[in-house]
């Protein structure tokens, strides 16, 4: 099966965009050349990009999928149509399900549902300990031997340190990473927001960023000494950045993600009790907004993730207190960003394009991310120049809890390719 995509605007290295034709054969990439240069050469399905923006498909290295367990919020289908829609190829689900991802039969599960979907390509984290309780270690040999690509309790932070060090020492002996979701309970229980101005006014309890700072600290400690590689889920303050700068410049094997939200608002933006705007960690300050900003773009960030969690209408309708965490994320990430940050002139795309693709697959050592001969089929054409709001009744994803809705927005993927297949285009 060949398929050619023509007039593809592709970023080079020098960050200039230039016209190609790509050919892709049985699900690999063949060639980029010169767009037109090989003539009318015979293809199976030759897709016409237009000019419009071809990149390696998105890579989210956090989401969460919901099955088995919370079909009701989502389903490893709904999500990975999401996802595809979104301009994503390729998705690392975390374990938080029911029952948790903990044994080699659940890892079968996903693998075998996103098999049957077939839409994007869908990676599973198995947790830490089992049910994600923090009182015993899993079994990681056999969960690795099942298709796991990492271990991670995420939703909690792992509480005792003797438990995440003899986690880190062994999965160091697997050569595996540890992903952690970093938060004290001990500082955090029963509070919805971020520890500030917007808790104060409303006479909410506040989640401290020190909650999260305690164990990227703790943790960067415990990876020194066992040699693991740590990657810090979901950043979203100063003092972390500040830990992790600092664990680089020493060659601790550190790295760390970011959420969309977490770059573009703030706790003052949030308009009211509207639990659309909660989510774990929640927003924080604007100098904690900078800080991540800042970090991204030199270096010390990663990678960008959605941590998409999807909920039911009736769950986020309990209000701030009672809701649970979490918002969706596939649909609006690229566009989120490129609107408010390369449209401005703060980014150039190619900074942009690079977090979302080629340096997620290089800190988890994945094939894809790249566009060149030998890599995977996996591609995103993106209309640069398209723009509509954001209307969640319109998600692919069941859930429909953004705090997004109704912005206008440039940039949205309209075809997605997986291993040479379209899974999405837009109608």
């Amino acid at each position: 099966m060949l398929l050619k995509i023509t007039n593809a605007n592709v970023l080079h290295g020098n960050g200039q965009l230039q016209l190609k034709d790509i050919y892709i054969s049985d699900g690999v990439i063949e060639k980029l050349a010169e767009a037109g240069s090989e003539g009318s050469k015979p293809a199976d399905q030759t897709i016409d990009a237009g000019g419009k923006l071809v990149t390696p498909g998105f890579i989210d290295m956090h989401v969460h999928l919901r099955e088995p367990g919370y079909e009701h919020k989502e389903t490893i289908e709904t999500g990975s149509r999401s996802a595809a829609k979104g301009g994503f190829t390729t998705i690392a689900c975390m374990p938080n399900t029911r029952p948790v991802i903990d044994t080699p039969e659940t890892i079968e599960l996903v693998k075998s549902k996103a098999e049957a979907a077939g839409l994007v390509n869908v990676l599973p984290y198995a947790a830490i300990t089992k049910s994600e309780l923090g009182r015993e270690l899993t079994d990681f040999a056999a969960l690795k031997e099942a298709g796991a690509i990492g271990f991670t309790d995420d939703g909690v932070g792992v509480q005792s340190a003797q438990m995440m060090k003899d986690a880190m020492a062994l999965a160091q002996s697997l050569d595996m990473p540890i992903i952690a979701h970093c938060e004290d309970n001990s500082l955090v229980e029963g509070a919805p927001v971020n520890e500030g101005e917007f808790a104060k006014r409303h006479g909410l309890k506040g989640i401290p960023n020190e909650s999260e700072a305690i164990h990227v600290g703790r943790d960067i400690l415990l990876a020194e000494a066992t040699g693991v590689h740590y990657h810090v889920c979901h950043v979203s303050t100063e003092q972390s950045i500040r830990l992790i700068r600092q664990a680089k410049e020493i060659g601790i094997r550190v790295t760390a993600e970011v959420c969309p939200h977490h770059l573009l608002l703030a706790e003052t933006d949030i308009p009211g009790l509207d639990a659309n705007w909660k989510m774990n960690p929640p927003l924080r300050s604007r100098r904690d907004v900078e800080a991540c900003i800042q970090a991204l773009e030199d270096g010390t960030i990663d990678m960008i993730v959605t941590d998409h969690a999807p909920h039911s209408e009736e769950e986020k309708a309990k209000g701030m207190q009672l809701a649970p965490f979490g918002i969706v994320g596939f649909e609006t990430a690229f566009p989120l960003l490129y609107t408010k940050f390369v449209l401005t002139g703060k980014w150039e795309l190619s900074l942009l394009v690079q977090r979302m693709t080629e340096d997620p697959a290089r800190v988890f050592g994945l094939t894809a991310g790249r566009l060149a001969p030998g890599a995977p089929g996996d591609l995103t054409i993106v209309d640069l120049d398209k723009e509509q709001e954001v209307n969640p009744e319109t998600f692919a994803s069941k859930g429909r809890n953004t705090p997004f809705g109704g912005w206008k927005l440039k940039g949205w993927p309209v075809t997605t390719i997986v291993n040479g297949k379209v899974v999405w285009q837009e109608q």
